[in-house]
């Protein structure tokens, strides 16, 4: 059984341990900050009680999963990990710093994986002596919870890296999607178009965030609408991964940050977790009604449908997935209600193609491009199923 390291004792290190530890390994969770070790052991012991509440997991169940989670501020302690994980800060040089000292404390074979949600796993790799045992595993947040995993080698992973990531992995009962070192990934630079668009349309007075997260709940099966997701997740997260992948894409248009979420960062209005956000969360507010107009929810729907089936199509034809790990990416990691390609099929390409060249038009704005695989396959009447 493997023996798992767990660099950073946030929430997503935490979940990581959790999983590890759930399927039997023995796990070693490091942060450099006591107060974070505590933190996590504390609500770690909560998630438990509730899980034992709940029936998921019996009381001995509980205890035996504790008690293989070791809290360490010591990072000598992982010197016999076959496997560590980083979940810090995100930023590149402090992982690369991670890395640097794994390499003078663990074994030649132990596998050393980046947590990155956006960030060049090349990059992160690049000052490690051995690269080859270097990739990137995003688990996405709670990371108990949600099923899907992405793989993404770095330009000097080698291949039987990354099979062992992805069998270990998928033992955990992940689902795991590969996907190629380029800005965001898969989910992340696929949904882009999610907030963005929404935010677009909310900017230019078209309907509000109340109106917008109706149409794409209430006519597009999502589970959450784009204002109600950017809320969630944090303002500052969902504002900080666009920005990165706008400039990591060198200012494509397409990933354009809004000012409208830039200023909500501003002010701290973060979402659910300061309280306000896109919609006011404190004690006695109101939330605003949405207009229920289906025509105008289908136009919302419509728009920023076909962003993201345009963005989604655009990854296939770079080869930055398969298209069955594009669409479990996005039915998995997001809970999107339907794969995007699919869902182009069901609407019909051309009219996805018609739509984009609508707005191209109306805009003159380099964002509403189509993809050249998405023309050239509506024109040939093929389909992506």
């Amino acid at each position: 059984m493997e023996i798992i390291g767990i660099i950073g004792a946030g929430a997503m290190g935490s979940g990581i341990a959790q999983i590890a530890a759930a399927n039997g390994h023995r796990v070693l969770l490091y942060d450099a900050k006591p107060s974070a070790l505590t933190n996590a052991e504390k609500k770690l012991e909560q998630t438990l009680e509730k899980l034992v509440a709940k029936d998921k997991l019996t009381e001995s169940g509980a205890l035996a999963l504790a008690g293989r989670i070791q809290y360490t501020e010591q990072l000598s302690d992982f010197r016999e990990c076959t496997a560590v994980i980083e979940a810090i800060v995100e930023a590149v040089e402090p992982k690369r710093q991670v890395f640097n000292d794994m390499e003078a404390i663990v074994g030649p074979d132990t596998l050393l994986a980046t947590n990155t949600s956006s960030l060049s796993v090349t990059l992160i790799s690049a000052g490690v002596q051995d690269p080859e045992r270097v990739l990137g595993i995003h688990f996405f947040n709670p990371a108990p919870l949600m099923r899907l995993v992405e793989i993404i080698p770095a330009l000097q992973t080698a291949p039987a890296t990354v099979a062992r990531a992805r069998k270990l992995i998928d033992s955990w009962g992940k689902t795991t999607v590969l996907a190629k070192d380029t800005p965001g990934f898969i989910v992340n630079r696929v949904a882009r178009p999610f907030y963005g668009e929404a935010l677009r349309i909310f900017e230019e007075g078209i309907a509000d965030a109340a109106t917008i997260d109706w149409a794409m709940r209430a006519l597009g099966g999502f589970r959450m609408g784009p204002f109600e997701l950017m809320d969630f997740i944090g303002n500052d997260v969902n504002y900080a991964v666009t920005e990165s992948v706008f400039q990591a894409f060198y200012y494509d248009p397409r990933y354009k940050p809004a000012f409208t979420q830039k200023r909500l960062v501003d002010a701290r209005f973060l979402g659910r977790k300061t309280g306000r956000g896109h919609y006011d969360y404190r004690e006695g507010a109101v939330p605003p009604e949405p207009v229920k107009d289906e025509k105008q929810g289908r136009e919302i729907l419509d728009r920023i449908l076909a962003m993201l089936i345009n963005e989604a199509a655009d990854a296939l034809y770079l080869n930055i997935a398969s298209r069955d790990d594009l669409e479990l990416a996005m039915t998995q990691g997001v809970n999107y209600p339907k794969g995007l390609l699919a869902w182009a099929d069901e609407i019909g390409l051309q009219n996805v193609v018609d739509q984009l060249d609508r707005l191209y038009a109306e805009y003159h704005e380099d964002r509403y491009r189509c993809s050249r695989l998405l023309r050239v396959m509506a024109r040939e009447r093929k389909v992506f199923y």
